[in-house]
């Protein structure tokens, strides 16, 4: 599809240009100039503790001053495994400032499910949730892992909120135990904030320079590196900063709900919040009370987030009478929206909730509605300034459809990425003479608006989390009473997809679905464990012997 005169160009947001020009900046760049121009805006805001752009300029530099004495250069891998907190965003520019590249694990994850990715990725130093280090600590053994180092995140909090945990009351000492743990063999984040300044001689990173590493498990379950330039990601912002032309340098707040170790979280809202000098308003976690206590304290006035964020925070504003009115832009992502969410969401805030789409490659967005009363419900919008897209018969990849027609979605643009971190094989499956295969089938509209209609991927997102089948499949066939197993997504009203799994039984065994999702649970994130399990006489197959997903799917629909 020749992209000179595209079938979208009369449908972008007045003011939104077809072609951008991109700075020669890295993230790093990005973050400094904002940090130059705006020195006294608060940059981050924890629960109501606050951090300048000028004190978070110089707790970046103590931190990679810190790093670097643990032996961190350019190039050097650095695991980050935490929530939402100050410390991440602060360690995150920390690794940048070396030339480094960041990891970004979530926090939730079990043992087994890092092994694998901090065996490829080499981190010889891990920033960790200090409750975690027991978790991350036996990677020790097995990996390159020397170094843990363990963040209290009640340090960043407000004072009157650090005494409230100390006081001898069962509340605030569950309060406390949900926020810091012991971190028994691990240094502290304060030997970090604390070090001497990184020298400015220090090599700078450059735009063609790792500056994030997210892993993502595809259809097979094995985790992929994805490696995400400087170039990719600052094109990203750049074009969300044309994308959402109405955001005002210095003046914003954006909520920060979305977790860091996932790429629309990363670039959405943290890399283009700081790009702006806006407010990062940080949740460790998007419970409700917390949404709603960073509301009352300050609206935010663009909130990227996923459907059932949006549908919490709204029947919560509703049902205590705390007005979201103010939230001007608002951008959902990795699940369908209904127009029936929008009408509710913009009829309490009095701003726009459009759809988008991108991928973990694409550092992420590729596509979105305009940013205009002329969005369009139920579609996830236009191609970005400078994406170009194919729309192909996904047998044949070289072969277009004909417009109107159903085909996968292959795109290339500044943001996408270059293949997976040694894994030639994994990059050329998902590559077509240059153009990045989405694996999913759209359709297109007569001006240019691209409707998702299945998905060649047979991922399930669930809550705006992926979960791969195969993953659920291995937990579930290690239990004694199963033979055989196959996950599927099935609809869901709230989380867009639930995880359900079909079983066969092994022989002399019936399996206990309750006690099969508990197994569940002691190897996998709670997400991931299926809410359903059924118990079938077989699994349908093909000739080949390929379990049919769809097929299982249909199954257990109506059950």
């Amino acid at each position: 599809m020749s992209t000179d005169a595209p079938a979208w160009a009369g449908s972008y947001a007045p003011g939104v240009p077809l072609r951008l020009d991109y700075p020669d900046a890295t993230v790093l760049d990005l973050f400094e100039q904002a940090a130059a121009a705006h020195p006294e805006a608060v940059a981050l805001d924890f629960m109501g503790g606050s951090t300048t752009y000028a004190e978070t300029a110089g707790a970046v530099e103590r931190v990679a001053g810190g790093l670097r004495a643990l032996g961190v250069g350019p190039g050097d891998a650095v695991a980050l495994v935490m929530p939402n907190c100050p410390q991440n965003v602060i360690a995150f520019l920390a690794v940048l400032r070396l030339g480094a590249t960041v990891v970004q694990h979530n926090p939730l994850y079990t043992t087994a499910e890092l092994r694998a990715p901090f065996v490829d990725h080499g981190a010889r130093v891990a920033v960790v949730w200090d409750k975690i280090v027991p978790v991350v600590t036996p990677l020790r053994d097995g990996t390159a892992l020397e170094h843990v180092v363990a963040v209290d995140m009640t340090t960043e909090l407000p004072w009157t909120k650090r005494l409230a945990l100390r006081l001898p009351i069962a509340k605030a000492r569950a309060a406390r135990e949900q926020l810091t743990g012991p971190a028994p063999g691990a240094s502290s984040w304060r030997s970090l904030l604390t070090a001497d300044p990184l020298d400015p001689q220090h090599p700078r990173p450059g735009v063609d320079d790792v500056a994030l590493m997210l892993y993502t498990s595809g259809t097979t379950g094995v985790p992929k590196g994805v490696p995400l330039r400087h170039r990719n990601l600052v094109a990203n912002v750049t074009q969300g900063q044309a994308w959402v032309s109405g955001l005002v340098a210095g003046r914003e707040t954006f909520l920060v709900a979305l977790p860091l170790f996932h790429a629309y979280g990363v670039t959405v809202s943290v890399l283009l919040g700081l790009s702006l000098a806006a407010r990062l308003v940080l949740l460790p976690k998007p419970e409700v009370g917390l949404l709603m206590e960073a509301i009352k304290r300050r609206v935010p006035t663009f909130v990227p987030a996923v459907p059932p964020l949006y549908r919490r925070i709204v029947e919560e504003a509703e049902r205590t009478g705390v007005s979201i009115r103010g939230i001007t832009y608002s951008l959902s992502g990795a699940m369908p929206l209904t127009a029936e969410l929008i009408d509710r969401w913009e009829a309490a805030t009095g701003g726009l909730l459009v759809e988008g789409y991108g991928l973990t490659e694409t550092s992420p967005v590729v596509v979105g509605n305009p940013m205009s009363p002329q969005r369009r419900p139920g579609s996830i919008g236009v191609p970005f300034p400078d994406v170009e897209i194919r729309i192909v018969d996904p047998e044949d990849p070289s072969v277009e459809v004909a417009p109107g027609d159903r085909g996968e979605l292959l795109v290339r643009g500044p943001q996408v990425f270059e293949g997976y971190r040694g894994l030639p094989e994994e990059t050329a499956a998902v590559f077509h003479d240059g153009w990045f295969r989405t694996g999913d089938v759209v359709v297109m509209s007569d001006d240019g608006f691209l409707t998702i209609v299945d998905r060649i991927k047979e991922m399930v997102i669930t809550g705006g989390f992926n979960v791969y089948p195969s993953e659920v499949e291995d937990a579930l066939r290690a239990h004694p009473s199963v033979a055989d197993a196959a996950v599927v997504g099935l609809p869901d009203a709230h989380a867009g997809e639930q995880v359900v799994a079909a079983v066969v039984a092994a022989v002399g065994i019936a399996p206990d679905p309750d006690a099969l999702r508990e197994h569940c649970r002691t190897a996998l994130t709670a997400y991931k464990v299926p809410r359903r399990v059924h118990v079938l006489d077989e699994l349908p197959v093909n000739a080949m012997g390929k379990v049919l997903r769809r097929e299982v799917a249909a199954l257990l629909r109506d059950r």
